[in-house]
């Protein structure tokens, strides 16, 4: 076997927008919009979920994870996308381009998993409200949420480890706004085929395996939603699972959207669908973030009169 012609690869260059310098300054208003939109609304809900005693259940303790991943998630690219967008030469660490993705892989599996924990508390209150408060007591709820933010760091400790081992000969130009893991092993001359493999097995465990679990947990909810005889106690019961199934579609719908898109062929496609993926990905980081508190204010009364007692409270302070 030949050893690679490998030389060591210190810096990654970002390209980002660099074909298009005219939309840098018009994204980059943008995004930092959305950015302010999704601290503010994530970090209402999450001091809501803390001072608000009405809101110490369950429900809300996931919701405030929820938040504060999402917070998390875009910290964890949006700095470094805004960077880019007024800086010429747009170039990150290698160590900084590992712990960005460890940081986004992290925090996109544990959403997952979460979402799934969130789906089996809805169960358990719809279905079987009478054993709720002894199954989904804080010895149950606290570990739930602790073993997914404990899974998503041991799978992206996993896929990273095995990214950052691979060997990358002089070509350091990432075709993105971060450091996405795909666009890294496009530039590694190693055989990636147990990378592939181990990012398949790990989309089946934390994608395929809660969607599974969220669907057959709605079959059942909305099962005992259709038996409840009068219409007043079927729109109540479903109204406290509106929310997480509005949060769950728009997640896994986008999700699905990025990944079912049909290729262009000709070169001058490829090109506009090569800009298009990378901006897709981009706002796909930020839409479920910032839409998340918006549809948990709107569809929720607990969450509402909450945050309207927060404002009240603010006021009458200042």
């Amino acid at each position: 076997m030949e050893p690679y012609n490998q030389s060591a690869v210190t810096e990654f260059v970002l390209l980002g927008l660099s074909a298009h310098p005219k939309l840098e300054k018009a994204f980059f208003v943008l995004i930092l919009s959305m950015y302010l939109v999704i601290l503010l609304g994530n970090g209402v809900l999450i001091l809501v979920t803390i001072l608000d005693s009405h809101l110490h259940t369950p429900m809300y303790f996931f919701l405030g994870n929820l938040s504060f991943l999402d917070i998390c998630y875009t910290t964890s690219s949006v700095p470094l996308v805004l960077d880019g967008f007024l800086t010429p030469r747009k170039t990150i660490s290698f160590s900084g381009c590992a712990i960005q993705m460890f940081l986004s892989f992290t925090m996109g599996a544990t959403e997952c998993v979460l979402l799934g924990m969130m789906a089996f508390d809805r169960y358990v209150a719809i279905c079987n409200p009478l054993r709720y408060p002894m199954v989904m007591n804080k010895a149950a709820y606290v570990p739930m949420a602790a073993s997914s933010w404990l899974a998503g760091g041991a799978n992206s400790l996993v896929q990273i480890s095995l990214a950052v081992q691979l060997p990358f000969c002089g070509d350091n130009v990432i075709n993105h706004f971060i450091c996405e893991i795909l666009a890294v092993l496009k530039l590694t001359c190693a055989d990636i085929s147990i990378n592939v493999i181990s990012m398949g097995v790990a989309n089946v465990i934390f994608l395929g395996v809660p969607v599974l679990f969220i669907f057959v947990s709605y079959i059942f909810i909305l099962t005992t939603i259709l038996r409840i005889p009068s219409a007043e106690g079927r729109k109540k019961a479903f109204s406290t699972c509106s929310a997480h199934l509005t949060v769950v579609v728009i997640f896994y719908g986008t999700i699905l959207f990025m990944y079912g898109k049909p290729k262009s062929k000709d070169a001058l496609g490829a090109d506009k669908k090569d800009l298009s993926d990378k901006l897709i990905s981009l706002f796909y980081g930020l839409l479920t973030p910032m839409l998340n508190p918006i549809i948990y204010s709107l569809r929720n009364k607990d969450v509402k009169a909450a945050v309207r007692n927060l404002v009240i409270y603010m006021h009458v302070t200042h």
